[in-house]
């Protein structure tokens, strides 16, 4: 409490994470937040022989307790979670929220994992942490929705470090004032630039793995001793003053407002396609299209309706977005995106990869397809999709989609995102037996004793 008798956003949040019982957790929160486990896990797994992990596997080789998905090793919780992490959001196919864009398993779930594993918690512990700081990440997302990104930021680099934090220090014993003390402390661990747009680099896919490491440094900081400002959120040189543009008001009551009583994590939304989030309405638009094309080589133009906050990150520099450096940079190009709906009729993991990207048909199209800014765009409220296919004949065939499908008005059913689990183990060919030890662990999870199940499985 400072000086006027005021308490600051950190020690709201502080206060209700220290008094929350697990039991009080609503049953729709830990159903999305088991689904949330599985998806981030399932990707971990099936990015282990990507370049960018394989990477970070020789930076990071300080062995430890905590367990890498995918690898048969173990390292520091640190390490771990800067690895693991990197893992699950490496193809953009990780759960998103709604309003601002964060990233919530692929901070939460490599934070949590290590964590019980260093500090031998059970899976009670991790069902906590794992609430308390996906639903910051969420609440912090709607403060000032689009501000991050558009002062050049990455929301779930910012956002998902205090979530990593508050988390990690609900379950190791932190105290209320060294919770709000590691929010603080975090602020200053805090960071991630989305300059990876220009040339479709790899820097977007470490920031997740950061921001839970930074949340384990940071908790363990503050149960040490150390402080840090309270003012993080809301002070003259906080959060929102640091990383969001200015013309965008914060309102920070979202962060405690009815804490307990509305859980934004349970919105999470589970990606159906393997890109980015705005993207994903229009792949639908080109899909409900497919069937109606007979011959691309007929298509004149396409012209989609979007957002004015999308552009500058899905649309822009045009020539780059209609020709992507690189199969991530495709991920971001809703000109590729929409072609491959277009052809594949699918936008999974086997359409991002180098032999797709130089596919000339994909590249003839995509180079056709081009945005105009719709002024009635909801967005950020909704994310939705809009195309016109102009054909050589004059024809004009169009398609809608209304929301993000996955999300919270569209949510995929449990079915499909077992489905989902299932095919990114088997692109990583993880045996068969394995996959079902690993699904086992999940859907008992949040009442497991210990992790140790996790040494059981091989995913050689």
């Amino acid at each position: 409490m400072n000086e006027n008798n005021n308490i600051f956003v950190a020690e709201k949040y502080a206060e209700w994470t220290s008094n929350l019982d697990v039991n009080d957790i609503p049953e729709e929160v830990k159903n999305k937040l088991q689904i949330v486990v599985m998806d981030s896990l399932g990707l971990m797994a099936s990015a282990k022989n990507e370049p960018y992990v394989q990477s970070l596997i020789e930076a990071l080789q300080e062995n430890g307790n905590c367990s890498l998905i995918g690898h048969n090793k173990k390292l520091t919780p640190f390490n771990a979670t800067i690895i693991n992490g990197t893992a699950v959001h490496g193809e953009d196919f990780d759960d998103t929220f709604e309003g601002t864009p964060v990233h919530v398993g692929a901070v939460m779930v490599p934070a949590m994992l290590a964590t019980i594993q260093e500090k031998k918690l059970s899976g009670v512990e991790f069902l906590k942490g794992l609430a308390i700081g996906s639903e910051l990440i969420c609440r912090l997302a709607l403060v000032a929705p689009t501000a991050v990104h558009r002062q050049g930021f990455h929301p779930t680099a910012i956002f998902g470090a205090f979530g990593s934090s508050v988390g990690i220090s609900s379950i190791i014993g932190n105290k209320p004032n060294q919770i709000s003390s590691a929010l603080g402390i975090v602020g200053s661990m805090a960071s991630g630039i989305i300059e990876y747009l220009a040339e479709g680099t790899s820097t977007k896919r470490l920031h997740p793995g950061w921001a839970a490491g930074c949340g384990w440094q940071s908790a363990n900081f503050a149960k040490s001793g150390f402080i840090g400002p309270r003012t993080v959120f809301e002070g003259t040189h906080g959060v929102f003053n640091s990383f969001a543009t200015k013309n965008i008001q914060p309102d920070f009551t979202h962060i405690t407002d009815k804490l307990g009583d509305r859980w934004e994590c349970s919105n999470l939304a589970i990606k159906p396609y393997a890109c980015g989030t705005m993207a994903q309405p229009f792949i639908d638009c080109a899909i409900k299209l497919k069937d109606k094309i007979t011959n691309f080589n007929e298509i004149e133009k396409v012209v989609a309706q979007v957002g004015e906050g999308t552009v500058h990150r899905l649309w822009e520099p045009i020539k780059e977005k209609q020709s992507p450096s690189s199969p991530y940079g495709a991920k971001f190009s809703v000109p590729y995106c929409i072609a491959v709906g277009l052809i594949d009729g699918v936008a999974g993991l086997k359409q991002f990869t180098e032999k797709r990207l130089k596919d000339p048909e994909i590249t003839k199209l995509s180079q056709k397809i081009n945005y105009e800014i719709n002024p009635n765009d909801e967005y950020p409220k909704n994310y939705s999709g809009d195309i016109s296919i102009f054909m050589k004949n004059g024809d004009v065939l169009s398609a809608k989609q209304d929301c993000l499908r996955g999300g919270r008005k569209a949510p995929l059913s449990f079915e499909e995102a077992v489905d989902k689990f299932h095919a990114n183990l088997d692109f990583a060919n993880i045996k068969r037996n394995e996959i079902k030890k690993l699904k086992f662990l999940v859907d008992n999870i949040f009442s497991c004793k210990d992790l140790s199940e996790l040494e059981n499985i091989d995913f050689s």
